[in-house]
């Protein structure tokens, strides 16, 4: 250290013969000075700094590469199916690995209904006629004492048959979606007009508790506002247009404005303050937007709560990571201690359809002209702060780094992973480990003494919103806060043994279940943005997908992402065909075939055309009243 003291006291020497240069050396100390005081000493209320996160954008590849792996996601999806026609059929699903079969969705073929629109989009003609025939064979049919879980059925067999219909224009599959909507009516029965939780489609016998759960309720929208279109039939367009006024009038004081997990199917009421953007939730408000949408924007009931839910996920429900900044959404859950709701910093891979939901409202929605305040209870306090925090910002700026913020999270879930392959739920840190304890870093809640508190499993954390608007105050610079690109971080086995934490996260879940919520996020901001790197990690993923889960017969989920090779498990899900490999063929296509602003696609990813009503339909069916 001395040497260099004398090497800088003799340039200094060297200066005092120079008197421009000295003033130029004064005059830089003290602007550095100054800085540096503004930057540091400063009130931490008053500014955040953030890594000037930036991305490299992928090389651009032809469009013929785009398309010869569009042609390996169809052979991947004719081997899937084939094996399932081979081992499974007429049954629900193929166990790719025992090559049997499991009915798991009452019997009836799901692995068809769910694959059908797939095979029209893909051309596959052979495989759709087999699977048309199929179909017109298949009697909804149920043992006595079985019942049909409604939700389900409603997304996978109804919504795969009038999506199919939508594409083909077979008269069977209008057919038999309507022969399966009558089948499923009573389901109805409840004082509300909320459907039960399942049916025998044979008897009429209906079952399930007084509570019903959000994604169940509040997930048929689309299905049978279609099906009214189609058919003609008002009472399928009322069953939809009930579930849509209880949820628009119901009382959101406790929740803050958004809809709770829990609702009591007797009087349509909320019964809890749970709320989550993931499991038993999640479709109910994906449903808010795309029910306006499907309805050529004149549900404008469905647009304001939609407006709503999506305030509140931004302001109260995203947080960002303490050292890596990345932005996930998580949910409140119940405490044990209290009759309230508390933060749980849980990440589910199910919450990775949020980022493409929210892309997809930045295109379709001019988010900067709508008057917001029609969305919001002025009285009620909670509603107006929300409102409050976003002010100054421009609402389309802030729901389009919120859905590139959250699917670079919903990337690096898979990239962090030796498998490349994304674990079905994470527990986000609040404060970084340090020397065994939970505390350390600026990202750590401070007690009054300046300490770190020690971290919990609820609560703590940085609210996104609030550093948004921190960075805001001092002068955004970069890219805003979780939004930019991150370096996957890969742990070794060794890592794994003594317990790293460079990540940010802890993995609670760690299979893979062939989900497509990611997929399905990369593709919606590939289209919205045009940046070709949501293009690239999709076929990233494709890749995984191939290397780890591919069997003689199918793809199999993994019982864990954190071992490469992944460990597969006996079980490969309709959804795979009706979603994933639908998701990533749409990506790497060269045409498109399905237009955001003409196809609205229902939570199982089978497309329905926006409607366009004629006078006597609006006036009928009282669209937008």
């Amino acid at each position: 250290m001395s040497m260099y003291r004398h090497q800088l006291y003799r340039t200094w020497l060297s200066l005092r013969h120079r008197p421009q240069l000295r003033n130029w050396v004064y005059g830089t100390v003290m602007l550095s000075t100054l800085y540096f005081l503004y930057q540091f000493i400063s009130p931490s209320d008053s500014r955040q700094t953030f890594p000037l996160e930036s991305y490299v954008e992928p090389e651009l590849l032809p469009q013929s590469v785009w398309d010869n792996r569009a042609e390996r996601v169809k052979k991947a999806f004719q081997h899937a199916y084939h094996g399932w026609e081979q081992y499974a059929a007429p049954h629900d699903e193929l166990k790719p690995i025992s090559n049997t079969y499991q009915d798991n969705f009452n019997g009836w073929g799901v692995t068809v209904f769910d694959g059908l629109d797939t095979m029209a989009l893909m051309k596959l003609d052979h495989e759709y006629k087999r699977a048309l025939k199929h179909v017109e064979d298949v009697e909804f049919k149920l043992e006595e004492g079985k019942y049909a879980p409604y939700f389900e059925t409603v997304i996978r067999y109804l919504g795969g048959m009038l999506s199919a219909y939508a594409l083909t224009e077979d008269p069977i599959l209008l057919r038999k979606a309507d022969e399966l909507a009558r089948k499923l009516d009573p389901v109805f029965g409840t004082p509300s007009g909320l459907p039960y939780y399942g049916v025998n489609p044979d008897t009429g016998a209906t079952q399930g508790p007084a509570i019903g759960i959000l994604a169940e309720i509040a997930s048929l929208q689309l299905e049978y506002t279609y099906l009214a279109k189609v058919t003609g039939k008002k009472e399928h367009f009322d069953r939809a247009q009930n579930v849509i006024n209880i949820i628009n009038r119901a009382n959101y004081d406790k929740t803050g404005g958004m809809m709770p997990i829990r609702w009591n199917t007797t009087d349509g009421t909320p019964f809890d303050q749970s709320l989550s953007a993931g499991a038993q939730a999640d479709s109910a408000h994906e449903y808010l937007l795309k029910q306006y949408l499907l309805t050529a924007k004149r549900d404008q009931e469905s647009l304001q709560l939609y407006i709503r839910t999506a305030t509140q996920l931004i302001t109260e429900l995203m947080y960002i990571s303490p050292t890596r900044h990345l932005l996930y959404v998580t949910d409140k859950v119940p405490s044990r201690t209290s009759h309230t709701a508390q933060i749980s910093h849980r990440f589910e891979h199910l919450s990775c359809f949020l980022p493409g939901l929210l892309a997809l409202g930045v295109q379709e929605l001019p988010l900067d002209d709508i008057d917001f305040m029609d969305a919001f209870d002025k009285d009620h306090p909670a509603q107006r702060a929300q409102w409050e925090k976003l002010r100054g910002f421009s609402l389309r700026d802030v729901h389009l780094w919120a859905a590139q913020g959250l699917a670079q999270t919903c990337w690096l879930s898979y990239a962090d992973m030796p498998t490349g392959l994304g674990p079905d739920e994470m527990l986000f840190y609040t404060n970084m480990p340090e020397q065994g304890a939970w505390g350390g870093g600026w990202f750590a809640p401070k007690t009054a003494a300046g300490g770190a508190r020690p971290m919990t499993r609820t609560g703590g954390g940085t609210l996104w919103v609030d550093a948004l608007r921190s960075w805001k105050r001092s002068g955004a610079r970069g890219v805003p806060p979780g939004v930019g690109d991150k370096t996957p971080v890969v742990y070794s086995k060794e890592d794994r043994v003594r317990g790293a934490f460079g990540r940010d996260y802890s993995i609670k879940k760690d299979e893979y279940l062939l989900r497509p919520e990611t997929v399905e996020s990369l593709y919606l901001l590939w289209k919205v943005t045009g940046e070709a790197r949501w293009r690239d990690r999709a076929w990233r993923i494709f890749e995984a997908i191939e290397v780890h889960t591919k069997t003689p017969a199918g793809y199999a989920s993994l019982r864990t992402v954190q071992t490469s090779p992944g460990v597969k498990d006996d079980d490969m899900p309709s959804y795979f065909f009706a979603e994933t490999l639908k998701y990533l063929y749409l990506t790497f296509i060269g045409d498109t075939p399905l237009p955001l602003d003409k196809w609205v696609l229902n939570t199982e990813a089978h497309p329905f055309p926006v409607i366009q009503w004629t006078a006597e339909e609006r006036e009928r069916f009282r669209v937008g009243y």
